[in-house]
């Protein structure tokens, strides 16, 4: 079953099963009374009621607990602490109560006014407000994952789905309680006692998992979870029913192709204050859709700050738009490093959920949209390459804004300086990712055991082979070293060759030595490595680890980690 599915399928258990708490037995006396009336006006309209106010509830822990995260630190550190005491609250039904018991006082009020008023439309209906705040403090452990990754990864149309679903399976079980009535309630009682160690058992687990968060032995969890799960529902429900037009193929000339797309939904932005087309009205923008980690990206970038330099003072606005391919990417505090190390000082805006990216249609890193003074869509180009036509472009749309004003002078030349130079001539071998979602050409052997230890070996290897050695495990995204001694081979044929790298659990630099045909790479290495081949991986990033100075041919790479938990998320060459 797809992965998204299944989410939503146990989100939708996890909601129905909640009825099993013991803490809901004060709503149903109100339910019951309900019993035998009619159903479109007083059943219905409670049930929808009751689905709406949780949902409601729900979202606001989600957008609040998100908004504390990206507010800085802290606001981790306080997600982390508010988990913790829904860890608690699962142990010890005590102190969920009085936790809790401001939201049942209002909710048990409403039910008694509700009662009160007879049945009809507007009674049920505040009934079911009534019962959804008094549900709330029921929430199984299901709902407290889903608000566990909307807080700590902001909140999205995939977690607005797990909720509204948690919702649907509340409601449900509600429904069932209405028309099957006392037969089900006694039978709901007899297994209240298994329902309440099963909550207390996943306490112990979310406190578990909020202690190794908090340690820092796994803070990429809750990232790959929600990189899985709900982008992978919000995509699959924008490519079915979106009605937009699929994206366009890369234009040749100055058409006018549309209004600029909003810049709205960005987890925060870097060197500005929220943009929007309105308030960018009257300026020439250059949208330049990058990921810190892309070495495309990387190689482009050093023209387009060159372009934002040399514009700025004619209104030329440059704005990044970072839109993470990996979960490390999304990290707020991640971000703004690359940005200081980079040297970028135009704004840029923290894309997590990829909202700007689809209300530009786009689908490649680096892509550039050009946006004339009007705020219309002049042109776009994707990739690498064909710097002097993209500077014309912006020349022309400043003529366009500045009329009796030339822009002809000489085009800007900036390649920059190791992994940010421009690619070398000639075939190279693809980008290889080493997560089992997307590799491919592995040699390793066994094949790729999907996120548990095993120990692998790898064969002999052709041109663009590659292979694990040593005691790996390998998930999704990116394959982590249990042991020291793990290697990874790879025959290549470029001149330059990457590898994106993070460091061991907690952030704790991991030691590396890389060869050449078995030697020391010498004058061949790169920027992230001496001539003896050594190196060591400080922060999640792109590692350029090769830079061959002579004729590029086939060469076999070997990179052998000194220290435990490395982290190989994929190779790019140049």
């Amino acid at each position: 079953m797809d992965p998204a599915l299944l989410l939503l399928l146990l989100a939708y258990l996890g909601g129905a099963l909640t009825i099993i708490s013991p803490c809901i037995l004060p709503v149903l006396p109100f339910v019951f009374a309900r019993a035998g009336r009619p159903f479109l006006t007083n059943a219905l309209p409670m049930l929808v009621g009751m689905a709406l106010m949780f949902m409601a509830i729900a979202s606001l822990a989600a957008v609040g607990g998100g908004w504390a995260v990206d507010a800085n630190q802290y606001g981790r550190t306080a997600a982390l602490v508010v988990l913790a005491l829904f860890g608690l609250t699962l142990v010890f039904p005590a102190l969920a109560d009085r936790v809790m018991r401001p939201l049942v006082g209002i909710g048990s009020r409403l039910s008694e006014q509700a009662d009160a008023q007879g049945s009809g439309l507007w009674p049920s209906l505040l009934l079911g407000i009534a019962t959804g705040l008094l549900w709330a403090p029921c929430a199984g452990p299901i709902l407290g994952l889903v608000l566990t990754g909307a807080a700590l990864q902001g909140a999205s149309i995939g977690t607005s789905l797990l909720l509204l679903a948690y919702a649907l399976g509340a409601a449900t079980s509600l429904g069932a309680v209405l028309l099957i009535g006392g037969r089900l309630f006694e039978a709901m009682k007899s297994s209240l006692g298994v329902g309440e160690w099963v909550r207390r058992i996943v306490g112990v687990f979310v406190l578990a998992a909020v202690a190794v968060i908090a340690l820092g032995v796994d803070t990429g969890f809750l990232s790959k979870a929600s990189l899985a799960g709900t982008n992978g529902v919000e995509q699959a429900l924008l490519d079915r029913f979106q009605t937009a037009a699929k994206p366009k193929a890369e234009s040749k000339y100055l058409d006018d192709q549309g209004p600029m797309p909003s810049l709205a939904g960005a987890a925060g932005w870097i060197n500005s204050p929220p943009l929007t087309p309105q308030s960018l009205r009257g300026k020439v923008v250059l949208i330049d859709f990058w990921t810190y980690s892309c070495i495309n990206c990387l190689r482009a970038l050093p023209y387009v700050k060159a372009w934002a330099d040399k514009y700025r003072a004619d209104g030329l606005v440059v704005i990044g738009v970072h839109t993470p391919e990996f979960a490390f990417e999304k990290d707020p505090d991640n971000v703004r490093k690359a940005v200081h190390d980079l040297g970028i000082d135009y704004p840029v805006a923290i894309d997590n959920d990829r909202t700007i990216w689809r209300a530009f249609l786009n689908e490649y890193w680096p892509a550039h949209y050009f946006i004339d003074a009007q705020g219309r869509v002049r042109h776009r180009h994707f990739g690498e390459g064909d710097y002097a036509g993209s500077e014309r472009i912006i020349q022309q749309l400043l003529a366009e804004a500045h009329p009796g004003k030339s822009f002809t002078g000489p085009i800007t030349g900036d390649d920059g300086q190791g992994a940010l130079a421009a690619a070398g001539a000639g075939s190279r071998s693809p980008e290889t990712y080493i997560g089992y979602a997307k590799a491919a050409h592995s040699v390793s052997r066994p094949a790729a055991v999907h996120g548990a230890p095993a120990r692998y070996t790898a064969a002999p290897i052709a041109l663009d082979d590659w292979g694990l050695a040593g005691r790996w495990t390998v998930t999704a995204e990116h394959a982590t070293l249990n042991e020291a001694g793990g290697r990874i081979l790879y025959r290549f044929h470029a001149r330059d060759l990457h590898l994106v790298l993070g460091p061991g659990a907690g952030g704790h630099p991991v030691r590396y030595r890389i060869t050449i045909d078995g030697k020391a790479p010498g004058a061949d290495h790169g920027s992230d490595s001496d001539a003896q081949g050594n190196g060591t991986i400080d922060s999640q990033r792109l590692y350029q680890l090769v830079r061959l100075k002579g004729a590029v041919t086939d060469h076999t790479f070997e990179i052998e980690f000194l220290d435990p938990g490395a982290e190989a998320f994929s190779f790019t060459f140049g």
